[in-house]
Formats: C-alpha cells, sequence, structure tokens
C-alpha cells in the first residue's frame, strides 16, 4: 500500500502499509446523505497523534485540528493558529492562536497545549518524530502566543504543522497512560463514538456541535478498513461505500465503466527500489555506484508500466515529483532499458559473474507480477534477486528495526516540498537507515535547507541530479490513482496526501 502516504516517510508509515496483509475488513451500511462513508486499505495503529502519519491521516484529522491547515493545493491557511510570522533568518516562527477552542473535555486550547504537544511529538518515538528535530524550543509568551525557536532553518515547518506534527491533543491526557490510543480527545469537528466503534474494522464520528469553526457537511463520518480493493469496488456498487482512493488499474478500469461513479485522479507515489545500503554493509556491491547504476539499467520500467498497470502512471527514474523545485523532466528516462550497458557497468566494478541481492517482500506492497517482473531483469544481468517473504507483523521489526535488508521494495509519495523529500528520503531516518552521506550531498543540503529563491532552487536541482546519476534509489514509476465516489460525493485531490483530507469531501449538487 502507500505511504501516501506523505501521501512521500515514516517507518510506521510503512507499518501501516505492511499490516494490512494480516487483517481483514468490512464495509458499513450506507446511512442518509448526512453520513459519509469512507473506505480505506489503511488504518492506524493508534489514536495517538504522536503516531499519525500517510494515509492513515484522515482518522486523525476527524477528531484533531492541526495548528495551520493545507488547502487541497498546497496553500496553507489559518487553523488553531491565526497567523504567523518568520523571523529575518527564518529561525523563529511566531504563532498567533485562536481563542475560545476547548478539547473534548472542556480543556481550554492555549499556547501552553501547543508547546507541551509539539514537545511529546518530538519525543513520542513516532514515525515523522523527525519533523522536529529542528526544534529546540517553543516560547510560550502568554495564551495566545507561542514561538518555535528552531536550531536551523527548516523550510518545511508549515508542511508539518499542518500535518502530524501540527495535530493538537489535549495536554490533560498525556498522563494517563495509553488513553489517546483508542480515546482521543482534541478540538477537531467529529468525536469518536466509541460504542459504535470496533478498532481494526470500522470507526464511527459524529459531528461535534461545539465546534469552533465551519461545520463540514456530514453530520456523522464512517471510516471502514478493507483487506483488499474487490470488496471495496463491491462496496461502492452496491451503496456500502461513498467514497474511496483506488490504486490497482484493473479496480480502477472496473469503475470507470459505470456511469453512477464520479472519479478523480491524481498521481502522488511512485513505486521503487528504495536502496538502504550504499555504504555496502550488508550487500558489498552496492557501495560501488557503477552497481546501483547497472541496477537502474536492468530496469525496464515502461513493459512494467504496461504489464502492471496498464500504463496508469509515468515512468521515472527520481525520486524528486514534478510538484518540487528540483524536478528536472529530463531525469525521468535518464537510464533508458539497457541490459548490455548494466553487465559492462557490473564488470567495470569487479562483479562480472553477478551477485545476489536479498530483498523483503510483502504481498500487500509486491505482487507476483512485480516480484516476477524484478526478478527477471535482474537476472538479466546477473544478478540473482533473491525474495524473503514476511508477513506484516514481523516486516516492520525485520526491515526497520533489525535492518536486515539492503532495500525495500515500496511505495512512497512525492511530495510538492524539496525539504520534505530530502528530510524524509536523505538524511539519516528510516529510509536512509545507515546514514549514507557523501561530499556532494554534504555541501547541498544546507542550500536546500537554509537558502531560499533560485539558491535553493539550484541546489535541489543539483541534489537531485547527483542523486539520480550515483544511483541512490531505482525508482520504477509514478502511478496514476483513483479517487472515486458512488456518484453523490464530489472528492477533491489533496496535495502531500494520496488521500484527501476529511475537508475535501462535499456531497453532489
Amino acid at each position: 500500500m502507500s505511504r501516501n502516504t506523505r501521501s512521500g516517510a515514516v517507518a510506521a508509515c510503512a507499518a501501516a502499509s505492511l499490516a494490512l496483509a494480516g487483517c481483514t475488513g468490512s464495509g458499513t451500511g450506507s446511512a442518509d446523505s448526512s453520513t459519509l462513508n469512507i473506505a480505506t486499505l489503511t488504518f492506524p495503529q493508534s489514536l495517538d497523534p504522536t503516531q499519525a502519519v500517510g494515509s492513515a491521516l484522515p482518522f486523525f484529522q476527524a477528531t484533531y485540528d492541526t495548528l495551520v491547515k493545507r488547502e487541497p493545493d498546497g496553500a496553507f491557511s489559518p487553523m488553531l493558529a491565526t497567523s504567523w510570522k518568520y523571523n529575518s533568518d527564518r529561525t523563529e516562527l511566531a504563532l498567533t492562536l485562536r481563542k475560545d477552542v476547548k478539547f473534548a473535555d472542556g480543556t481550554a486550547f492555549d499556547a501552553a497545549a501547543v508547546k507541551a504537544n509539539m514537545e511529546r511529538f518530538k519525543k513520542g518515538g513516532g514515525a515523522d518524530a523527525k519533523w522536529l528535530n529542528d526544534l529546540d524550543s517553543v516560547d510560550v509568551a502568554d495564551a495566545s502566543h507561542v514561538t518555535l525557536k528552531l536550531k536551523q532553518a527548516d523550510p518545511a515547518m508549515l508542511f508539518y504543522l499542518s500535518d502530524a506534527a501540527g495535530l493538537m491533543a489535549n495536554p490533560a491526557k498525556f498522563a494517563k497512560a495509553d488513553s489517546l490510543k483508542t480515546t482521543p480527545d482534541g478540538t477537531g469537528p467529529y468525536r469518536l463514538v466509541k460504542a459504535r466503534t470496533t478498532i481494526g474494522t470500522k470507526w464511527v464520528y459524529q459531528r461535534n456541535n461545539a465546534y469552533w469553526g465551519k461545520r463540514l457537511p456530514y453530520a456523522n463520518l464512517t471510516i471502514s478498513f478493507f483487506d483488499n480493493e474487490t470488496a471495496i469496488v463491491n462496496g461502492l456498487k452496491t451503496g456500502q461505500v461513498n467514497a474511496a482512493l483506488l490504486q490497482t488499474a484493473d479496480q480502477q478500469i472496473s469503475v470507470e465503466s459505470d456511469a453512477r461513479m464520479k472519479t478523480a485522479k491524481q498521481e502522488f507515489d511512485f513505486q521503487g527500489l528504495l536502496l538502504f545500503d550504499r555504504d555496502g554493509k550488508l550487500t558489498p556491491a552496492l557501495k560501488d555506484p557503477r552497481v546501483r547504476q547497472a541496477l537502474n539499467c536492468a530496469i525496464d520500467r515502461a513493459a512494467m508500466l504496461h504489464a502492471i498497470r496498464q500504463d496508469r502512471g509515468q515512468v521515472t527514474d527520481q525520486v524528486f515529483g514534478p510538484g518540487t523545485q528540483g524536478y528536472d523532466r529530463q531525469l525521468d528516462t535518464y537510464y533508458p532499458h539497457d541490459p548490455a550497458r548494466a553487465r559492462r557497468l557490473l564488470k567495470e566494478a569487479g562483479y562480472a559473474q553477478g551477485f545476489t541481492l536479498k530483498l523483503p517482500r510483502i504481498a500487500a506492497m509486491v505482487n507476483d507480477a512485480l516480484a516476477s517482473s524484478l526478478a527477471t531483469d535482474f537476472k538479466a544481468i546477473g544478478v540473482k534477486l533473491v525474495w524473503d517473504d514476511l508477513d506484516g507483523g514481523s516486516a516492520v521489526r525485520k526491515v526497520f528495526t533489525d535492518r536486515a535488508y539492503s532495500g525495500l521494495v515500496m511505495n512512497i509519495g512525492q511530495s510538492a516540498s524539496d525539504w520534505v523529500v530530502v528530510n524524509e528520503l536523505v538524511t539519516p531516518g528510516a529510509f536512509n537507515m545507515f546514514g549514507t552521506t557523501d561530499p556532494t550531498v554534504r555541501e547541498l543540503i544546507p542550500r536546500i535547507q537554509t537558502g531560499s529563491g533560485e539558491q535553493a532552487k539550484q541546489a535541489a536541482r543539483a541534489l537531485n541530479e547527483h542523486l539520480v546519476k550515483s544511483g541512490w534509489f531505482v525508482p520504477f514509476y509514478r502511478m496514476t490513482y483513483l479517487h472515486v465516489s458512488d456518484g453523490t460525493v464530489k472528492i477533491t485531490p489533496q496535495s502531500g496526501m494520496a488521500v484527501p483530507s476529511i475537508y475535501n469531501y462535499a456531497p453532489v449538487k
């Protein structure tokens, strides 16, 4: 499934995706027009906002507001923060907060709550906790004014405050161990109805009549987990489901032929091989850039896209998406399918006889067609690909905790923020678990992080070019996703997420 997430991440985002293989789901009966029923292939392991990530974000948006709201086009607008201002070197971000807002138990939302939440998020161990690595302190001036002091400029801070790091929970619940895992307490537009919720299957929310902001058009919201898209499509066609995101080409085609359905396309995730072991700790061959380049030359991306996704997407050799400043259209096709060149590169690197590459395989992310295609392409250049089949329960531990593999094939979002891309994939973290770097990377990252305007743009483009040409990653293609409703709901795709925000649904008029 997708990182969705943002889509872009991060290990827990993968955790939510990986867990799908071992779970079952069920639909929810269609109610009247005041109820919105959303189907999903991803669910949160906890409703504690420190664990919020990727495509599970709508579960949290229902009960928690963020400090900043991200509009469908990616623009930022006021939410719990009514305004914000940076200092001259962008190392301080002053927020003015909304007054007269209360948490579910009646506790007032204020600057002290912002401080408590942000400090807790940073230390909470969630997938996106690293987003606040540059947060040095949170200074409270009074109840409605707070300043975030940063160790260095972070050009994605507003993005983070519109996402998981900006979710505000009631600090009164922090001392009660695990209470937020199943009982959210926020300032959001809905309240969780625990009596009608079955964790792992169906989450039921009811409108918060005391909500400070504009009411969303649906009085009731239900999010149901399904373990396959066939069941979701059946739910759409029978009226059990009002809205869903479809990733697989076959299911997209099946709904497009139904005149009752309303659809909207979006490209967000790319699918590819994320190489972790560029220092050759587990697979020595990967330390040589020529070997990584050979893997890129071995992939027949156009054939994969045609066979696996029926051409629903665009081939790409870069992890920077079209919405970033670092994106270069020419880099999408930097590595044409060229097995002969791949074999020459391997020979030059001292691996004329090839080598063995062992990768984890989680069926929910790597289907039989993809697994076979990769193995065939690599075999053609002398690389033996060995798949280690994992279940959802062991995958996260073996991949991210034990660091047992040299890479992972998965889907990951292409954010419109250059720094989000860099921070998730290039700086040390879940997807650069061995902390690989080189002189070019060390030189360019600070220019992206602290620069502005043309300087930052040129640094991002230079970094992207360097990553592609040195084979840091092996991307396959950007995937076209399809937002689908049963005809009663208008869905607006969301910048920075594969799934829409809960604010992006409205009845068809």
